[in-house]
């Protein structure tokens, strides 16, 4: 066996494996052995039928497979034991096979070493606290979203079109066969040239004349585009509010206007508070990461980002569409998003490690309460009730995600007793 090894980082050892052709040859005859034994041929018993005859039955691709299982599996057993490395427990080795034939296998394992966490100076990290609070005017926009949602939409024939009326449009571009395109667009909303002609616009009325998409247009054909077009209003809507008035409170269980407004504060508040307190962690966790010293190997962080990467493609395809429009539409390159959640991935790994480290050197203990208190705040994002929350954790077996939030939050209000806060002006919302 030939193995050259490649330490990446102090966590990371990569090694590329030759195996010698004895231990090929041995993981293709078991392979065979193993096989054989599933093969039932007329007036032979099980296993008892010759050899040669019963390999011209063997499926070529399974027998590739079994003998890999062997070859990889006893190959990266014994280049461990050469090269003296204890793996992480914890974390899987990312194996890829570069050649494989009867005579000839090799493979590159690139393999995860325990973590190393050595905690730093965790009193008197400096930290900013943004002073926010809740205006009469953020009071009037909730207010206001609040009517919008309780809206009722109607049918505009009265009037012209005005920003923000719903409307259907059909753009039938000239000399294109067929009868145009047919869009919903807010009005006020969509791009200036088709802002313009709607301006005004009647249900029914038809204009014609030029249109310049913009370079993200839905229809991509079109965009970044421009050419002379008919326009069709088939129908106008307007969302009619509702009066901001006591009966409009009580439809929300409250008794008048002024209690409304005074809840509507405090849920505010507690939003307010909540987003300042993950910007003070932020900056307590990543000051804790500067003054310790922490290394984890790329197995512990890299499927965490693969499998975001994933999820983000998997949620296009959905909508129709594609990781390439989700991109684009943000500016970004698959690269450069992939590397963004490399780095957001390895940066949560770290801050794990760290948290667990002053958890367990700090002699901290969870609590019942604690954990009551961590599965409420969790059903309150999700929108669920605790007892939901504790079933949709336990049938995705991720139940320590619970407690290790608990603990996280013992740790941040520990840091946080101990930081050297500097009130700021400023928001903390975006």
């Amino acid at each position: 066996m030939q193995i050259t090894r490649e330490d990446l980082n102090p966590c990371t050892v990569k090694l590329n494996i030759v195996c010698d052709p004895e231990e090929v040859k041995a993981g293709f005859d078991k392979a065979t052995k193993q096989l054989v034994k599933k093969i039932k041929l007329p007036g032979f018993r099980p296993g008892h039928a010759p050899k040669n005859l019963v390999e011209q039955y063997v499926n070529r691709a399974e027998l590739y497979d079994e003998a890999l299982q062997h070859i990889v599996g006893n190959g990266y057993k014994e280049a461990l034991k050469q090269q003296e490395i204890e793996p992480d427990p914890t974390v899987r080795p990312q194996v890829e096979v570069t050649k494989l034939d009867e005579a000839e296998c090799e493979f590159v394992a690139k393999i995860g070493l325990p973590p190393i966490v050595e905690l730093g100076d965790w009193k008197g990290i400096p930290v900013e606290r943004p002073a926010v609070g809740v205006t009469e005017e953020d009071i009037d926009r909730q207010l206001e979203e609040l009517r919008q949602r309780r809206g009722t939409r109607e049918a505009i024939t009265e009037r012209g079109v005005v920003d923000g009326d719903v409307c259907v449009v059909n753009i039938k571009k000239d000399e294109e066969e067929g009868d145009g395109r047919t869009f919903m667009v807010i009005a006020g909303q969509t791009f200036a040239t088709l802002d313009q002609a709607l301006a005004g616009m009647r249900v029914e009325e038809v204009q014609h004349g030029e249109l310049s998409f913009p370079d993200n247009f839905q229809e991509k054909d079109w965009a970044g585009k421009t050419f002379t077009a008919t326009l069709t209003l088939n129908s106008v809507s307007s969302v009619r509010m509702p009066e901001l008035d006591d009966a409009f409170a009580q439809s929300l269980k409250t008794e008048n206007v002024e209690d409304l407004r005074a809840r509507i504060r405090t849920g505010m508040d507690k939003a307010v508070s909540g987003e300042i307190e993950k910007i003070v962690s932020e900056q307590l966790l990543d000051g804790l990461l500067e003054r310790s010293k922490v290394e984890v190997s790329d197995n512990m962080w890299e499927p965490i980002a693969d499998q975001r990467i994933e999820e983000v493609a998997a949620e296009q395809k959905k909508e129709g569409r594609t990781l390439d429009d989700y991109v684009q539409e943000h500016g970004m390159t698959v690269e450069s998003l992939r590397e963004e959640w490399r780095e957001r991935a390895k940066t949560e790994v770290m801050r794990a490690l760290i948290v667990r480290e002053m958890y367990k050197q700090q002699d901290l203990k969870l609590e019942n309460e604690d954990l009551s208190n961590e599965l409420e705040d969790m059903a309150r994002e999700t929108g669920v009730t605790p007892k939901d929350m504790i079933r949709m954790l336990e049938q995705a077996n991720a139940m320590n995600e619970l407690q290790f939030r608990a603990i996280s939050r013992k740790v941040r209000e520990l840091l946080a007793a101990q930081a050297n806060v500097k009130e700021m002006a400023g928001s903390a919302r975006a």
